[in-house]
């Protein structure tokens, strides 16, 4: 460091190294500005509609869930000032973990400070020495970051194959055994095989943590979970259109997550203006508004890609430049569909990733359902 701004020496050329290789590997990212209150909005000032978001129901900007924040800030101000266990819970936290452990119909829920934490927060707190982990290939970066941090061994299955994963429990009979899984998959957006691992999980006496952050559109895992340890995680994020993270399961299980999960312990607790949001929302996804936004969200989904089970619906491209060429054609014609490359995917997976949500306008999902029509018949010629 040279003048107290520039930097100089081994350090700054190694990171000028790796910026060098990223632009070379056409890996190289930055973040775009996107001005908008909805899909509709302007990206880096050019006016678009994006299909690039999580915010499935179009909650974030439903008018009773602005309100409950705002009504929390009056109440409680900004931030929660401290953790839950030292001076940081709220009245609000409360409800909204007794509100949560109604919605999954499980004893207790636990809230943490985004969903990223809390897939942290379980694996690492039920990830002891001794214990095998038995994770999905395709599994959410934050749950496989949660494996890292774990103290457990590690084993990975090959995506969605119950076959692999049933070799690796017999293999490991007796064992502690822990069994992780998103239930959507969020670059694909299939859906894991959840009764049969359910099956194995009960036949093996192994944990399930499920990972329901997409399910907007289900399936219920519920009726699946009978007999089995299992602790549900969840985001406030995407279908409620906050920001947090929960884990759900049984009270034992949640007081072991409030006294070993450092990612809830040793951080300032979720914002109560962000609770109360969360709160508001899923009052609403629960009751007859939630329903019709869903049914909505579902005919969407049958217009651009019939039969398929989520609002998650990839294009897959192959080639990294393929993909990255389609979406600067759709943003030209006012459509934001981002590209996903390596190494978010596997090489030679990249693809147009495309979320749908209930506040689309039917023209937005018409146009774009015209433009992909195009890109596909232009790409196969």
């Amino acid at each position: 460091m040279t003048d107290g701004s520039t930097p100089s020496g081994a350090w700054a050329r190694r990171v000028a190294e790796r910026l060098d290789g990223l632009r070379a590997e056409g890996r190289w990212r930055a973040p775009r500005t996107f001005d908008a209150n909805g899909p509709a909005g302007a990206l880096d000032g050019r006016p678009v509609v994006s299909f690039a978001s999580n915010d499935y129901l179009g909650l974030t900007r439903h008018p009773a869930v602005a309100r409950a924040a705002e009504e929390a800030i009056e109440r409680w101000g900004t931030g929660a000032g401290a953790s839950r266990l030292i001076t940081g819970s709220r009245p609000v936290h409360d409800e909204l973990e007794a509100e949560l452990a109604r919605a999954t119909g499980c004893e207790r829920a636990v809230v943490f400070p985004s969903g990223f934490a809390t897939n942290l927060g379980v694996l690492t707190a039920f990830g002891e020495p001794g214990t095998l982990v038995c994770s999905d290939e395709l599994n959410h970066a934050s749950i496989v970051d949660g494996t890292r941090l774990a103290r457990a061994e590690v084993a990975v299955y090959r995506h969605v194959d119950v076959e692999h994963l049933a070799t690796l429990l017999q293999a490991n009979a007796g064992r502690r055994l822990v069994v992780v899984t998103d239930l959507v998959f969020s670059m694909d957006g299939d859906v894991a095989p959840l009764s049969a691992i359910a099956e194995l999980c009960r036949r093996h006496d192994a944990l399930l943590v499920l990972d329901e952050a997409h399910a907007v559109l289900g399936p219920d895992p519920a009726p699946m979970l009978q007999g089995v340890d299992a602790v549900r995680v969840g985001t406030l994020s995407k279908t409620l259109g906050a920001l947090g993270g929960y884990a759900a399961g049984p009270a034992p299980f949640m007081a072991l997550l409030e006294n070993c999960a450092r990612s809830y312990i040793f951080t300032t607790a979720l914002p109560p203006a962000d609770a109360a949001a969360a709160l508001a929302a899923l009052r609403i996804v629960h009751g007859a508004e939630g329903d019709a936004l869903r049914t909505r969200l579902r005919g969407y989904v049958e217009q651009l890609r019939p039969g398929h089970p989520t609002p998650i619906v990839p294009v897959v491209l192959g080639a990294e430049e393929t993909a990255v060429a389609a979406s600067e054609a759709l943003l030209a014609d006012g459509l934001w569909v981002p590209a996903i490359r390596p190494p978010t995917v596997a090489p030679g997976t990249s693809r147009l990733r495309v979320t749908l949500s209930a506040a689309h306008e039917p023209a937005d999902v018409d146009r774009l359902a015209a433009a992909l029509s195009a890109l596909v018949a232009g790409a196969s010629r």
